[in-house]
């Protein structure tokens, strides 16, 4: 086996903290630009467009129109610029390198995808359109809900929730008016694992469920003992997360299932992980009832980039005839959203979920995604998430402490017990990681693990790029249980554009609205004043 070379000889004289003391004048460092807010740069005289003189009408504000000026910063064309160029170069981006955020698939997004996107037809489709003159883009969200009821092996599909959460609250809607149209709206209690994810237990709690968590057993997965006590006339469903958030497989998947319904529950599961079985395993061959899927995860765009999600829920046979409306149906008349009187399971189905139906940037990245992967491909994304993640906990587990034993799936769980006795957090840790240029892994999640750390490579990451980060993560635990660092890894990070904030502070006592000094034009930027 090729070893990887070690990264940090040679490099360390880059980053010392003599490095990070040095001052300037400017605030910058080298090509590190210091940016102030856009309205320090702000003088009343400056503006970045000429507007004519508005025509003079009559005032029909009664008496509201506005006496001061609006408090916008007047800026030329090119100081806007500079200032939002500037600002982006500061922010860490899955285009900037290696981003281990754990359950959120920060993953390469193929820039194919963003063209299919912003085609005519679909970049500029307006919602209120008639259904007539957008006939592909219809045709297109059926396609993709083929796709989904394939690869789940699920007979139904609703496209509309608009985001992970959303296709949670839709899947346990259904689960709600299956049981209110059998007699049994008396089941209120909702099981949720520890290791699901944390929006299970809050959206049964605000549909009305009451929640009962279900322990965990040693090796991370759910016990089933536990949970089959738990079965009762009472209970409506169990949510679980599978992948679960400790990146771990569950194993007794079926035997849960089968007692699940045969208490006469349903069995919610949360698809987040989906990306770690795509291709792999058919949900619905699982005895799953409904599993929402995060396309903005598992098919493109990565998680947390700030923009739309889209989380449709597939569904089992029983849940189907409750699906919320519309449904994209083809008929003589061509391709059409159904919602009217008479549309299949209409007199059972949830009303709409949102005004609009889904969101159409993301299906076109999504089925993109799929047609480009083919079937074979989208097994292989798996295959190499789970491969890039077991290749990152062998490596890491030389130094520091996997949370379970035995391999994971598409992310690798670390505790803290490396970090016994060395005065060093978990925090701290991941505050050193950004001196070495990374973003930090995601931390103290999930809450079952003591000081986690929760690593995701994904599957678009290259060995070459693994084993940087590795050598990176191993040569911080080393310098960590040295017993010599502590205060450095306290001071981290050095050689960011910001230090250390005091986030208890900030969430506290938050200053959430820029007041200006009274200096004026051409008396330097302007002041943040005290409030």
């Amino acid at each position: 086996m090729v070893q990887s070379t070690d990264l940090s000889q040679g490099r360390r004289a880059a980053a010392t903290a003599p490095v990070a003391a040095v001052e300037t004048f400017t605030g910058n460092r080298g090509l590190q630009l210091e940016e102030r807010l856009i309205f320090e740069y702000a003088h009343a005289d400056r503006s970045g467009v000429d507007l004519p003189e508005p025509p003079k009408v009559k005032d029909r504000l009664g008496g509201l129109r506005r006496r001061g000026a609006i408090g916008l910063p007047g800026l030329a064309e090119p100081q806007v610029v500079q200032h939002y160029t500037r600002l982006s170069q500061k922010n860490y981006a899955i285009d900037s390198g290696l981003y281990p955020l754990g359950s959120c698939t920060m993953k390469h997004n193929p820039r194919l995808n963003e063209r299919m996107a912003r085609l005519p037809g679909f970049g500029d489709v307006h919602p209120l359109q008639p259904q007539s003159t957008v006939q592909g883009a219809i045709e297109l969200i059926g396609a993709l809900a083929g796709w989904l009821t394939t690869l789940t092996g699920m007979p139904a599909v609703a496209m509309s929730p608009a985001a992970g959460a959303h296709g949670e609250m839709c899947g346990m809607m259904a689960i709600a008016a299956a049981l209110a149209a059998s007699g049994e709206g008396h089941r209120k209690t909702v099981l949720v694992p520890e290791s699901a994810h944390g929006t299970n237990p809050a959206t049964a709690a605000a549909l009305g469920f009451s929640v009962k968590p279900i322990a965990a057993t040693a090796d991370g997965r759910v016990d089933v003992a536990a949970l089959k006590a738990a079965l009762g006339s009472d209970v409506a469903a169990i949510m679980l997360t599978n992948p679960n958030t400790c990146g771990l497989f569950e194993r007794d998947i079926r035997e849960v299932a089968d007692a699940v319904r045969a208490a006469g529950a349903y069995f919610y599961c949360d698809g987040a992980n989906y990306n770690a079985i795509v291709g792999r395993v058919r949900p619905g061959d699982l005895g799953i009832d409904c599993m929402h899927i995060n396309l903005h995860k598992t098919f493109s765009t990565p998680h947390g980039g700030g923009g739309p999600g889209s989380g449709p829920v597939v569904l089992s046979a029983r849940l189907a005839p409750y699906a919320p409306r519309p449904w994209v149906v083809r008929d003589d008349a061509g391709w059409r959203l159904a919602e009217e009187d008479g549309a299949a399971g209409d007199d059972q189905a949830l009303g709409r979920l949102k005004a609009f139906h889904g969101q159409m940037g993301m299906f076109v990245r999504a089925l993109a995604y799929m047609l480009s992967h083919g079937a074979d491909g989208l097994r292989q994304v798996a295959e190499d998430a789970v491969l890039n993640a077991n290749y990152v906990m062998a490596r890491l587990k030389a130094e520091l402490t996997p949370a379970f034993d035995g391999p994971c799936m598409h992310e690798c769980l670390f505790d803290d017990d490396f970090l016994k006795d060395t005065g060093i957090s978990t925090l701290d840790f991941a505050k050193a990681m950004i001196d070495e240029g990374y973003h930090p892994m995601t931390m103290y999640f999930p809450l079952v693990v003591h000081g986690a750390m929760l690593i995701e490579p994904t599957e678009t990451q290259s060995k070459h790029a693994l084993d940087e980060f590795c050598d990176t993560m191993l040569h911080l635990a080393r310098k960590a249980k040295s017993g010599t660092a502590a205060e450095a890894f306290k001071a981290a990070p050095l050689l960011a554009p910001r230090r250390r904030l005091d986030e208890t502070l900030a969430a506290r006592k938050p200053i959430l609205r820029w007041r200006p000094t009274n200096q004026g034009p051409g008396d330097g930027p302007l002041k943040q004043a005290a409030e």
